[in-house]
């Protein structure tokens, strides 16, 4: 028995399937919750050159599930109620699939809740204290064993074993101290002064001159944005030709605003662009096509970059474009980052390769390659429902 299909049903049959296709190449939105003005507006800018990167490496691939992907930025101001604005309307209003971002800690404490709520994941790819953990919440950066754990046994079996520690009173460099301290103390070193301070110094004369007249022969480092300029004139006042920097967080961006002024100053870090390994010197080239003269890359634009890649990943794992479904999926993945293989853990927190380097100029040079490196995150099963 045939069908009849009258020519105004198979009109509407037709645009119906048209409409499905479309529907089925719409992009996948990802929201960018990121700092393009109030301070930190470097790192924003090297996140978002990944994240432009990720995006077109991966469209000129095909997309993700035949789909092309998105990136909406907000900026958050670098200040917590602006991001907390700027993640709702991610959410909300421009309808995104999961976010990356922020650079902040403080900023990433303002939205973890927004989006937990909006039940939408978040991927974090900055270095960061540990401890936020949740069903929508991802790290794909270091947390503090990941860069200590190597770092201060090097540093103390190189250079010494007093130490001078100096951050931001901010949430980070305290829970930096706080891993450290009992770490120095069990390679037998010493802390012979910690302070912090408060982002309103002029002149950080005082400021070297306690640390150079403490005799510490490490000066563990957790103090950027305000106080970049420590570093530099610190040089050029002798202060490191008899003390050693430990640098948290440092990245080659760091480098390029110290200008030359930074020589050896020692991190653990997850990507060194600098590298000779081919799959990292080929992204770096394309990193570098795509920022032009002049704009430094650093480990932050590999570590968004390949948020992007773990979104793809899972997806792809998945089968659909489903945000519960990425949530499950990113549990447990292993991806190909440039950096080498990235584990995401059942605490939502990345294995990372990691490398010991000290600066050069504007490079970081590879000291030691450390290996996978696992995260010692602080989030239990419950906190994930299990």
């Amino acid at each position: 028995m045939k069908m009849r299909v009258s020519g105004w049903a198979a009109l509407l049959w037709l645009s119906a399937g048209a409409m499905a296709a479309a529907d089925a190449a719409d992009p996948i939105r990802i929201g960018a919750v990121l700092p393009f003005s109030g301070g930190v507006e470097l790192y924003g800018n090297q996140a978002k050159l990944g994240l432009d990167l990720a995006a077109a490496d991966i469209n000129a691939a095909g997309g993700i599930l035949g789909r092309p992907v998105e990136i909406v930025y907000r900026d958050d101001g670098t200040r917590p109620f602006i991001a907390t604005e700027a993640a709702r309307k991610a959410v909300e209003e421009d309808g995104v699939l999961a976010v990356v971002g922020p650079i902040t800690s403080q900023n990433l404490d303002a939205i973890v809740p927004v989006v937990a709520s909006r039940k939408t994941p978040l991927l974090y790819a900055t270095n960061y204290e540990g401890g936020l953990c949740n069903r929508y919440m991802f790290s794909l950066n270091t947390v503090p064993n990941q860069e200590l754990d190597s770092l201060l046994p090097y540093m103390t079996q190189t250079f010494g074993a007093d130490y001078y520690l100096l951050g931001a009173d901010r949430d980070w460099p305290h829970r930096m101290f706080d891993a450290a301290e009992p770490l120095i103390a069990k390679l037998g070193g010493k802390v012979i002064a910690k302070q912090y301070t408060l982002g309103t110094e002029k002149d950080f004369t005082p400021l070297i001159d306690k640390v150079a007249d403490s005799k510490a022969k490490v000066l563990l480092y957790a103090l950027k944005g305000d106080g970049m300029q420590f570093i530099p004139l610190a040089s050029e006042r002798g202060v490191f030709k008899t003390m050693t920097v430990a640098f948290l967080g440092l990245t080659e961006a760091d480098l390029k605003v110290f200008g030359g002024k930074g020589d050896n100053l020692y991190a653990a870090v997850p990507f060194v662009v600098a590298s000779q390994d081919p799959k990292a010197k080929a992204f770096v080239e394309r990193a570098r096509a795509k920022a032009g003269p002049g704009v430094a890359i650093s480990n932050y634009v590999e570590t968004h970059y390949s948020t992007l890649l773990a979104i793809k990943a899972a997806l792809e794992k998945a089968g659909k474009v489903d945000k519960e479904a990425l949530v499950d999926a990113l549990e447990g993945l292993r991806f190909e980052a440039p950096s080498g293989a990235l584990t995401i853990g059942k605490d939502h927190h990345a294995t990372l390769n990691m490398f010991l380097v000290k600066s050069k100029g504007e490079e970081l040079v590879e000291v030691r390659a450390l290996g996978e490196v696992a995260p010692q995150s602080g989030c239990k099963p419950e906190a994930f429902g299990r």
